[in-house]
Formats: C-alpha cells, structure tokens, sequence
C-alpha cells in the first residue's frame, strides 16, 4: 500500500508548481470561511498589510475604518495617514504590539511611556511616531490624541466582521520598566536611547504564539460574531539589531511567525491563514515580484496575491473581480516609486532605521 497515492495534485510539487504556469500558482487549500462583499473588513500590521487594504477598498469591499479622519481634506488625510490601516495606529509589526493595543484599548493595560521629543521641539507618540508629521505641540497633545485614537481602535475591534492582521518582525524594543513594545528603537528619529531604561528583544516563537493566542482569544471574547485572517510579510528585515547576517535573521524571524499563524489557524475554526507569503517569496516566480532591491513587493506580485485572494475568499468571486484586480495592478506598478515613497513616508517606520543609520 502507498498511502501517497490518490492524494491531490495540489499536494504534490510536481503537479501543483512545476509544471504550472507562475502567474497560475495558487497554494490555497480550503479556506475556511468566506467574506461577504459587505462584511467590514479591518486591517492592520506591518507595510505590507496597507497592499491589501488598497486593493479591498479598490474593488468594492467594505473597508472599515472608524478612523477616517473624515472632517479633513482629502489631501490633509492622505499626508496624515488616515485609511492606511483601519485605524491611525501606523505599524504593528509585531504580535507583542498588537496585544498590548488591544489591551490598552479596553483599558486592561495602559500605556506608561511618556511623549518623545524631536529634534525639532516637537512631540511624538511613541507607540506611533510617524502618524503626524508635523508633530505635536506638547505631551498633553499627544497623550489627548491618542485617547481620542483608542476609541476608534476599540470601536474597529468591536464592529469588525474580519480582521486581516500581517505579522511583520520578530525583532522590537522594548521599555525595561514597563515592557511596553515600541515600533521603533527610542533615538531613531525621537526620543532618547537608554540602554538603562530601554532593551531589544527578537521573541521566539512560544512567546509569539502565545501572544497571538491571548490575543485572539480576549478579541473573541468582546467580538464573538468575528473571523480573523493571518497573512505574513513577505518583505525582508531592512536591518538586524542581531550579530547576524540580515539575510539569516529574516529567515529566522518569518519562520516564527509563519509557526505562529499555523498554530493559531489549527485551534481555531474561525482563523484561517492566507499565504501571501509563499505567493511572493515562492520559487517559482524567480524572484521576479520584488522590486531591484530586492525588498519591495511589486505591483506584479500584490495582484497575484490579490487574484487567490479573490478566487478563494470571497463569496460571490468572478472574473470581472479578478481582470480588476490585474488592472489595479498594472497602474499600480507604472507608479510605483511615487507609492512607495508616499508609504515610506507617512507609516513604514522600518524604513526610518537606514535613513538615519549612514
């Protein structure tokens, strides 16, 4: 007896990447849910996860944002970051920082770290420095802000019907005192480094899966009608604060988090994982959905990524869905450079660590 035989072709190299066109690979095996065109959709993570909010809100999904920043021009919410994620939190790029949101939204653990100053005198939020430009005034600016900001990211939680959360970074700082995780490193572009007050940390994957596993279980708890969607970036580290090779580090740090979502996917039925991930980094694209550094995701391979999407998570999925999609995409890559700078500048706070490091 061979129990190999009869399987899928979808279970077997050959069949499923080899001898399929790239641009036809799709390693999507039964999803476990569908999305309903007017379900509302939340975001959330790392830089890659503001692809997939682009393209939802482009081809008519219900993108939920409570935080719109609505009695603002069009031109001042875009310079400000309003819509990028589903709330003005800027990055999550780690699971640590998304469970003390959560937290910190529902009052369960608040924020002890005090406004960082600029060069420039003025202040930023710590847990989201890039979010306003101009910065604030003074602390009690910031700390009335972000009050006013947690309201939206409790009402998100509250009122979301599916949340896609891309985990980005295994590698954080950290306050010593209060553990309090931070998106980037105090000094980079404010506040002050401390190595007495202030500690790098690079979690293993028993403390991200059971930071994933707090966090949705307490999301559930206050949320018991929503589905949640795990994606990984498939965007490498810009830098390692790791005596390591950079190339060695990112392995590390996407293999814990890739353990982590598949954990979280087998004990619940009601979290599923979308492998954007294995879309973009796959083999069998040579490479050829990122851009010259190597780095950036292409338009190319977000559409991809975007066509599974379509083809297996939404309950009415066609391909006038999809040729949208594929056009979105071609635009998107003429424009590129002009995206990705306007990204850079307004939430991917990774990329702040090489501007300021030469």
């Amino acid at each position: 007896m061979n129990p190999y035989k009869g399987l899928p072709g979808h279970q077997f190299w050959r069949r499923a990447i080899s001898i399929v066109e790239p641009h036809a690979v799709d390693p999507v095996v039964e999803p476990k849910f569908r999305i309903e065109m007017s379900e509302r959709v939340a975001t959330a993570g790392s830089c890659f996860a503001q692809h997939i909010s682009r393209r939802l809100s482009a081809i008519g999904f219900n993108y939920f944002v409570p935080e719109s920043g609505a009695e603002f021009g069009s031109g001042e919410r875009a310079a400000r970051g309003y819509g990028v994620f589903s709330a003005r939190y800027g990055n999550i790029y780690t699971v640590r920082q998304l469970l003390q949101t959560f937290e910190e939204a529902f009052g369960v653990r608040p924020k002890s770290e005090q406004p960082w100053l600029r060069p420039d005198g003025r202040y930023v939020d710590p847990f989201r420095p890039s979010v306003e430009p101009a910065g604030y005034a003074c602390p009690e600016d910031v700390i009335a802000s972000r009050q006013a900001h947690m309201a939206h990211v409790r009402r998100m939680f509250l009122e979301s019907d599916i949340f896609v959360f891309t985990l980005g970074l295994t590698e954080s700082w950290v306050s010593a005192t209060s553990g309090d995780v931070f998106p980037l490193a105090p000094g980079v572009v404010a506040g002050a480094f401390d190595p007495m007050y202030h500690k790098f940390v690079n979690f293993d994957v028993d403390e991200v899966r059971s930071d994933l596993r707090s966090f949705l279980w307490q999301l559930k708890s206050v949320n018991p009608r929503v589905k949640v969607l795990l994606t990984v970036s498939p965007v490498p580290l810009i830098a390692t604060f790791e005596n390591a090779h950079v190339l060695t580090s990112t392995t590390y740090s996407k293999s814990v988090l890739r353990v982590a979502a598949e954990t979280a996917k087998r004990e619940s039925d009601w979290v599923d994982y979308f492998p954007s991930f294995e879309i973009i980094t796959g083999n069998f694209s040579g490479g050829s959905y990122y851009e010259e550094d190597l780095r950036e995701i292409n338009g190319t391979g977000v559409s991809h990524a975007m066509r599974c999407f379509l083809k297996n998570y939404t309950a009415s999925s066609n391909n006038e869905s999809a040729a949208q999609t594929d056009s979105q995409g071609e635009a998107e890559q003429q424009t590129e450079t002009a995206a990705r700078s306007r990204m850079n500048r307004v939430v991917c706070d990774e990329e702040l660590i090489e501007r300021v490091s030469f």
